[in-house]
């Protein structure tokens, strides 16, 4: 390095001779100038300096730089100081640029392969963008080096390529773990559970994204990762904060063992926490936490565990006979199955076939409106213990979900005793079959009286014309009134028997009910018009709110049914009446009524009045048989109708009869 006086004068030969005095000379501003100067400080430097950019290229060397390696100027600016350095990539170049200076001592190579000891010291420069290292060399061969040190300093050549090697096996090492922890970082991340790791300070480790979502840290929290503001955080979250400082910051200070509690927070969800040691190459040094959210299942649980308990206080206190079956055992009884059957608790639930209780099953599906509680109707013949034969009519049901039996299907069947009602109904089936045997019977009986009576009404009725013809004018005034009656008595007989014919084929199911479309505003002007020519004395008025009406009727049903009624009205009506049929249409109904103003019935006949063979206490000598009324029920009734009746006795009645308005043909069965 040159030093220089204060009237010392320095004489550039790139720029001319210029006279520089500290005492009355400023210092040049020019930057030509300053550099030019440093160039040439630099330079007649005894020490060797230089500069190295990237990857130790030489940026620039003075002159003593080139004396002791014997390389040019030119040379040095194309090698790198790994070209002359022999122990170059024994230093830890990473410390030094972390250091920005150090001084530490090397082995250089002239060009002519003299190798020799330097002490170097460098230092790191930042320049704008750009970053070099300047570094000031001094030849220290005059020292006495150690053997020793020598023989080290050989021995590292040896050893760099095994180095070189196990520095490489370290990095891919090094990738390898990189690897293997994001993969774990990954899969903490995304699993479903929140986990975090606590310090015997209570200070947090580690946590995963899971953990801060389900307590909501706030982030300055998790920066933080400090005991005193994390214990207060969790605290004002919960219900009970002693119970979490039990739970949590005691049981981190204690050491190997695992732990498992609930914590209810404020916000009403429920955490299941669970911990074990956190170890760290065989020593405890906190503990891992992994909590889970159980909200759902609790409440589920709580809700299976009360249907539980509302069940059983129901089916304990109930008289119905109440059992649960999971696939082939009895899992639960109440008392009145113990009473019913003769067995006790044990015995039922412990193993018992349940082949020797049921004997067999009748299956009906009854519809329920209620998806959720849909069951299915059974009669159950069970066996009890003494032998007995017992009846149970039950409703069976799968309780998927509503009580808690290890997650499997259970089978509730609640029944109640209907044996008595069996038997009962047994011995009325047969009374049915004996009765539908004896109506049957009686059928065939008046239909074989009717056919006898017949033979003879129609010899009385031919004869009768016969003897019309041949009674002459001397006699024909006292004869003819005789004739007259017989031939009315035998009409009148003749109607009795078709009555009675009619009734027995209604009464043993033997007419056939086959509706088709009808207009019965057109029917019934006919039948109006029909009746009239009959009964021109009786005005029958037809009243009808629609002026074509059309229903699915059997008309040979249908026509019995107002023909009988307006014959009764006729029949009953004092002299000169007017009888009135009115037909209507209101809620899917066909309504037809008829109205009189004859004898009227009273409260007591009216209870009876639709029975067979009977006629009311007040008809006095009018002829009937007391089957219309009968036959008219009958007909209503095959057409899934009703007929009701308002009457006052001396003023009239009003028959009413409402049949189901069926708009397309879509029954044809048998009554």
């Amino acid at each position: 390095m040159v030093l220089i006086n204060e009237k010392e004068q320095v004489k550039d030969m790139n720029s001319g001779d210029r006279t520089l005095t500290t005492s009355n000379t400023q210092w040049p501003q020019e930057p030509e100038i300053q550099m030019n100067f440093a160039h040439l400080l630099i330079n007649s430097a005894v020490d060797a300096a230089f500069c190295l950019g990237e990857n130790a290229q030489f940026l620039y060397v003075n002159d003593a730089t080139c004396l002791i390696t014997e390389y040019s100027r030119e040379e040095l600016l194309s090698m790198t100081l790994a070209d002359i350095d022999v122990d170059f990539f024994l230093h830890n170049w990473s410390d030094i640029k972390s250091q920005n200076s150090l001084t530490f001592k090397s082995r250089y190579r002239t060009k002519g392969g003299r190798i020799f000891l330097v002490e170097i010291s460098i230092s790191y420069v930042k320049d704008q963008d750009m970053q070099f290292g300047c570094a000031f060399v001094r030849e220290k061969t005059d020292e006495i080096v150690e053997l020793s040190v020598q023989k080290w300093t050989d021995g590292l050549k040896g050893t760099k390529d095994y180095l070189q090697q196990e520095i490489s096996e370290l990095k891919a090492k090094e990738l390898e773990l990189e690897a293997s922890l994001s993969l774990l970082r990954s899969t903490l991340e995304s699993t479903a559970i929140g986990i975090v790791v606590v310090n015997f300070e209570g200070d947090i480790l580690s946590l995963n994204q899971k953990f801060i979502d389900m307590w909501q840290i706030p982030e300055s929290l998790v920066l933080s990762k400090k005991c005193p503001q994390s214990k207060t955080f969790f605290e004002n979250q919960l219900k009970d904060p002693q119970a979490f400082n039990r739970l949590i910051w005691e049981v981190s200070s204690q050491s190997d063992f695992e732990s498992y509690d609930i914590l209810e927070l404020k916000d009403g969800r429920i955490f299941a926490h669970y911990s074990k040691p956190h170890l760290l190459e065989g020593k405890i040094i906190g503990r891992v936490w992994s909590i889970w959210d159980i909200t759902e299942s609790k409440r589920t649980e709580e809700a299976l565990r009360l249907n539980a308990a509302r069940f059983r206080t129901l089916a304990e206190t109930t008289d119905a006979s109440t059992f649960l079956i999971q696939g082939t055992r009895l899992c639960y009884i109440n008392p009145a199955v113990e009473q019913l059957t003769g067995y006790t608790k044990e015995e039922l639930l412990t193993g018992f076939d349940l082949r020797r209780l049921i004997k067999s099953k009748k299956r009906r599906q009854i519809r329920n409106q209620d998806e959720a509680g849909k069951f299915e109707y059974q009669e159950m013949n069970i066996l009890t213990k003494n032998g007995t034969e017992r009846w149970l009519a039950c409703a069976v049901a799968t309780l998927d979900g509503v009580l808690d039996f290890g997650g499997k299907p259970v089978e509730m069947i609640a029944g109640i005793d209907i044996t008595d009602y069996k038997y009962a109904q047994l011995n009325l089936n047969q009374a049915l079959e004996k009765a539908k045997q004896l109506s049957e019977l009686r059928a065939s009986f008046l239909s074989m009286v009717c056919h006898q009576f017949r033979n003879p009404l129609n010899v009385v009725s031919f004869s009768n014309s016969l003897l019309k013809e041949e009674v002459d004018k001397r006699t024909q005034k006292k004869i003819q009134p005789l004739l007259d009656h017989i031939q009315k008595a035998t009409e009148e007989l003749g109607q009795m028997l078709d009555d009675i014919l009619f009734f027995s084929k209604a009464e043993s199911a033997k007419l056939n009910f086959d509706p088709k479309p009808l207009d019965l505003v057109q029917f019934c002007d006919d039948l109006v018009a029909q009746m009239q020519m009959s009964v021109s004395q009786v005005q029958i008025n037809f009243v009808s709110q629609d002026n074509s009406l059309i229903a699915c009727i059997d008309k040979k049903l249908l026509e019995p049914i107002l023909k009988n009624l307006l014959d009764n009205a006729i029949k009953y009506s004092r002299s000169n009446p007017a009888v009135e049929l009115k037909l209507s249409c209101n809620n899917e109904k066909v309504i037809f009524h008829v109205k009189d103003t004859g004898i009227g019935i009273s409260l007591g006949d009216r209870e009876r009045l639709f029975e067979p063979f009977f006629r009311g206490s007040n008809v006095d000598n009018i002829p009937g048989t007391g089957l219309g009324l009968s036959i008219l029920k009958t007909l209503v009734d095959l057409h899934q109708g009703q007929v009701f009746v308002e009457s006052e006795v001396g003023v009239g009645s009003t028959f009413t009869v409402m049949l189901p308005l069926i708009k397309s043909k879509s029954i044809n069965y048998r009554l």
